[in-house]
């Protein structure tokens, strides 16, 4: 997942100090194999790798990024080796 900060909103997180809480709350729901964040299109941006086990999670997992940093969210399905050769057998 890609999470993307609206400037202003990413800005006023820092300032009063929102943003740690926003980021601590939604990583203790991920449970994410890691986390990077950096600069990406200009943006304050957050790459997220954790297992979404439904797509009805989807809500719940954005959610805190739309409402707290008012963020552009984007989800890019990928596989392990182990699940590419699942596939295939079934293909």
């Amino acid at each position: 997942m890609t999470v993307q900060m609206d400037t202003e909103a990413g800005n006023k997180a820092i300032k009063d100090n929102s943003l740690p809480t926003i980021m601590k709350s939604a990583l203790e729901g991920l449970k994410p194999e890691a986390v990077y964040f950096g600069a990406a299109d200009g943006l304050r941006t957050g790459f997220f790798v954790f297992d979404l086990k439904d797509p009805s999670d989807i809500p719940s997992v954005a959610e805190p990024f739309f409402q707290g940093l008012g963020a552009k969210v984007s989800f890019t399905p990928v596989m392990s080796f182990e699940d590419v050769q699942a596939g295939l057998q079934r293909a």
